[in-house]
């Protein structure tokens, strides 16, 4: 069965996703296609093609769509939430009770009218709508390989629903608990990212990143979350609020939390990146709240299932916390870890396909790697070579004339094979740097990157070293889990190592990326550290690139001096 899932249905972050016989052939997200940042508001249209042309099929020959968000009945227990937790906020209570899906309307009306454009007739191919918190948990359990695992799909807010805890058995997913808007954890975490002076959906990789400067007991934000054995609740009084009770900026743009919290915690909203006081404790007992409620949810409504599987799934925009990842791992009684590479939203597609192809009988294959994306030959790189004026020439080994110039400390941009799906450079879309090298990080920060000088860059290292640097044997290929360093090598690779001594790593295997594989060990043998600092290639504030032209453009754009695109090193000067 050839199933396509389409993401989008809450505004940002849209993809697409081609799944033909339970075995996922491509995918891709529409930022990297039309250059913006999550797309807001922008269908998937040339994701779609570019899924369609990458698996050979015809638009009319696919079975089946699925979509990731579902109209609401009038029974739905989020929707009578959400109206009574907004009384005072009448327009968004009164929304809630007559007119709940209208968000459904617009956006299904939406992905219509891209489908037939594209050529799909919706009169001939099945459309199947998957509740949006099912699409997250159905990504991560049914492409981890586990039989049996305990699951846990935690975002801003689908329909109505922000949290899904529940369990897979045999392929079926039940649900055990759900929380509903505005009690959001990712409301709660996106707010915060808001009042620290970062973009809500963005930033909140940087509010992670700050947290460990600052210290928890000296900014008390217990008034903004509440949570016990029962469950949590937010204090709309202060976050993740609407209306009237919302903070504006001095353009008038409406944020998420109110005009009252600058007051509650005795500071104003940050401004710029320099400015660390209070804000740092602030960051930090944002992220350990955040930990402390996730691990309070998964023992007391996940505990059963972890005890009897050691096994536990996570999805939704939250699962990209890290450092929350470290402590599951650690405190929850799970043995084994896996989370979606791509959680948030635009993974969605990926999960609304699956779900479909399970209920159709599908035997889902795992997902190894996120390789999903569009790829470019040696021919067309040269052709947008061509185009330019930079040196470059043809090499024997691309893998080793890189090693070497990696060795001597040059930043190199490295654009391979295909794209990645989902938010992490894997060593196909990447920067790479020597992480022995102390200053290199800065230095990429400063003439390449231009991100805040706190946030942390990653490790990509051979597989066959990760337990004598990460001290676990735990697999670890998406960036998506944190690591404390051991003690001999936190000092041989300071550049990837956290101010808290912990990685975020990308382990690397020879099945899943040879030459990725190949340059790491040449590298190795070079230099005896089997480990490189790998970064996204982009700019702050830009989309990964994906094609050879994008890469081009960053290269002229930026610091870089050094680009390996396929087979061909491109300079700006000699190497």
């Amino acid at each position: 069965m050839k199933i396509l899932g389409v993401s989008g249905a809450v505004g940002h972050d849209p993809s697409a996703a081609l799944v033909v016989d339970g075995r996922t052939v491509a995918c891709a997200e529409e930022e990297r296609f039309v250059r913006v940042k999550h797309a807001k508001d922008i269908q998937p249209a040339l994701s779609v093609r570019y899924c369609l042309a990458a698996g050979g099929v015809d638009p009319r020959d696919v079975d089946a769509v699925a979509y990731p968000f579902v109209r609401v009945g009038f029974l739905d227990r989020g929707r009578w939430h959400y109206a009574r937790r907004h009384l005072y906020s009448p327009d968004r209570a009164f929304k809630a009770v007559f007119n709940p899906n209208r968000r459904y309307r617009k956006n299904l009306r939406n992905v219509t009218r891209m489908l037939a454009e594209i050529g799909i007739d919706l009169s001939r191919t099945r459309l199947v709508t998957v509740p949006h918190h099912l699409a997250h948990a159905s990504s991560a359990y049914h492409l981890s390989g586990f039989e049996e695992a305990a699951i846990l799909s935690v975002d801003g807010v689908g329909e109505y629903a922000t949290t899904w805890l529940g369990e897979g058995r045999s392929g079926r997913l039940e649900r055990i608990r759900e929380f509903y808007a505005p009690d959001s954890l990712g409301g709660f975490y996106g707010a915060m990212t808001e009042y620290l002076g970062f973009e809500m959906l963005d930033g909140e990789f940087k509010v992670m990143g700050m947290a460990p400067y600052g210290d928890p007991s000296r900014a008390d934000i217990s008034q903004l979350l509440r949570y016990g054995p029962e469950g949590f609740e937010l204090d709309t009084r202060f976050v993740n609020c609407l209306g009237v009770r919302r903070w504006h900026d001095e353009d008038g743009r409406g944020r998420f939390f109110s005009k009252s919290l600058p007051e509650l915690l005795g500071a104003s909203p940050r401004v710029g990146d320099e400015i660390d006081e209070p804000y740092v404790h602030i960051a930090a007992a944002v992220q350990k709240a955040l930990e402390e409620a996730v691990l309070g949810l998964v023992r007391r409504f996940l505990g059963p299932a972890i005890e009897r599987t050691g096994r536990l799934c996570l999805a939704g925009g939250v699962a990209l916390n890290v450092k929350m990842n470290q402590r599951l791992l650690a405190e929850s009684g799970a043995r084994e870890l896996y989370v979606q590479p791509a959680a948030g939203d635009a993974g969605t597609s990926l999960g609304a396909a699956t779900y479909l192809a399970w209920q159709n009988g599908e035997r889902l294959e795992p997902m190894r790697h996120v390789y999903l994306g569009p790829e470019y030959s040696d021919e067309e790189i040269e052709v947008a070579l061509a185009k330019r004026s930079h040196s470059f020439r043809r090499e024997d080994s691309i893998t080793a004339s890189i090693a070497r110039l990696l060795a001597d400390g040059k930043v190199v941009a490295w654009f391979q094979g295909r794209m990645e799906f989902g938010p992490r450079a894997l060593g196909n879309r990447s920067i790479l740097a020597n992480p022995a090298i102390p200053g290199v990080a800065n230095e990429v920060n400063a003439r390449i990157k231009y991100r805040e000088r706190w946030r942390p860059f990653c490790p990509s290292l051979l597989d066959d070293a990760a337990r004598e640097i990460l001290g676990s044997d735990h697999p670890a290929p998406f960036m998506v889990l944190s690591f404390a360093v051991t003690p001999e090598w936190r000092f041989r690779i300071p550049e990837v190592v956290h101010v808290d001594g912990t990685v975020r790593p990308q382990v690397v295997s020879r099945d899943t990326n040879p030459r990725y594989h190949e340059l790491l060990t040449r590298f190795r043998e070079l230099t005896g550290v089997p480990v490189l600092l790998n970064t996204s290639l982009n700019r702050r504030g830009e989309p990964m690139v994906m094609s050879p032209d994008h890469a081009l453009d960053m290269f002229e754009g930026s610091g870089l001096e050094v680009l390996a695109m396929g087979d061909y090193l491109v300079t700006k000067s000699a190497p």
